[in-house]
């Protein structure tokens, strides 16, 4: 299976395990390539049908478990850990490790932390395995090496939508080890600090800091034409990992305090056409995914915007206080 572990030994055990007759699975872009691999093995070694979900899957938060609930006895989710979500049938995680080579592009991530000697390091769910030799190599090149982790995420983890583990780390410089430039970004802006991106894949180094000054110079252009938006929709997602209902109300009721009209819209997967018809709203604010209004900003003609961003056109936050939103997951629950 290429360069990830599919674990599939202990995935047909824990099937077989569960007694199940009808298995779901689920990947993010990059795996969906190995499903039919996958599912004819599964097939072949357990006598299950397997049914791929074909919609995009953004991570554990995206869980098709509500879509598959009367079809499946379990889900086979690839590619993301475990969130404290709650799920309405079982839900086998398999986090699709990496065995990628990384030795070549450390060495080369040494030209750009010269002048750094206390370095944190961070990747996403694939790479987690690589995180201690790399933290060897560079305590072997004299650094002084941090990692962390937090109640949603494993030592060292970074998700789309969760910076708690490179927070309040007294570190000159980060390492992020992986592909995507999303994941630095969010370093970079929560910490302020340096981000080199090591990318195994292409054995590329490069410094975030060009993307994130070319991402901050959009981002200021839509809150710019945001505050002229007099009309706004809310959009909140029917997924569980992204559902904020209670956000939604309380950035309502904070335009309406301002004079504007807002509407609370419930979208499954937020994109530029489902927006189309709703033709009288001027302007949108994501309490869904956090990624939406950055990853995809140039796509959509009206202004699309996060809460904090919001804080911003409404003068309630700082232009030089500029953060990503965050979805706690640890909070979700909590009353």
């Amino acid at each position: 299976m290429s360069n990830y572990n599919m674990e599939m030994d202990n995935v047909i055990k824990q099937i077989k395990r569960y007694n199940a007759k009808n298995v779901g699975l689920q990947f993010p872009e990059g795996l969906k390539t190995k499903s039919i691999k996958i599912a004819n093995e599964i097939e072949t070694k357990t006598r299950t049908n397997v049914i791929i979900s074909g919609d995009p899957c953004f991570g554990a938060c995206d869980v098709a478990d509500s879509k598959m609930m009367d079809m499946v006895d379990l889900i086979v989710h690839y590619g993301h850990t475990p969130l404290p979500l709650k799920y309405k049938i079982p839900v086998i995680f398999v986090e699709a490790y990496s065995n990628i080579k990384i030795a070549k592009v450390l060495k080369q991530s040494l030209n750009l932390m010269n002048n750094y000697s206390k370095i944190a390091i961070a990747t996403t769910t694939q790479h987690i395995r690589l995180l201690n030799e790399a933290k060897d190599f560079l305590e072997d090149n004299g650094k002084e090496v941090f990692l962390n982790s937090s109640k949603s995420t494993l030592k060292g983890q970074v998700l789309g939508c969760n910076f708690s583990s490179i927070k309040n780390l007294d570190a000159e410089a980060y390492l992020f080890i992986g592909s995507g430039r999303f994941h630095p970004l969010g370093i970079h802006l929560f910490t302020k600090s340096p981000v080199i991106i090591a990318n195994p894949y292409t054995s590329e180094v490069t410094d975030i800091k060009d993307f994130a000054d070319e991402i901050l110079r959009i981002r200021f252009a839509r809150i710019i034409k945001a505050k002229e938006v007099n009309v706004w929709g809310i959009l909140i997602s029917s997924k569980e990992g992204q559902y904020r209902f209670n956000l939604a109300k309380e950035i309502k009721k904070t335009l309406e305090d301002e004079g504007k009209k807002a509407y609370l819209i419930l979208v499954e997967n937020i994109n530029p056409d489902i927006l189309l018809p709703y033709l009288d709203i001027e302007g949108f604010i994501v309490s869904a995914c956090p990624r939406i209004a950055i990853d995809d900003s140039l796509m959509y003609k009206k202004p699309i915007i996060t809460p904090q961003e919001l804080e911003i056109v409404l003068d309630k936050r700082k232009w030089d206080d500029y953060q990503l939103d965050e979805i706690l997951f640890h909070e979700k629950y909590e009353i």
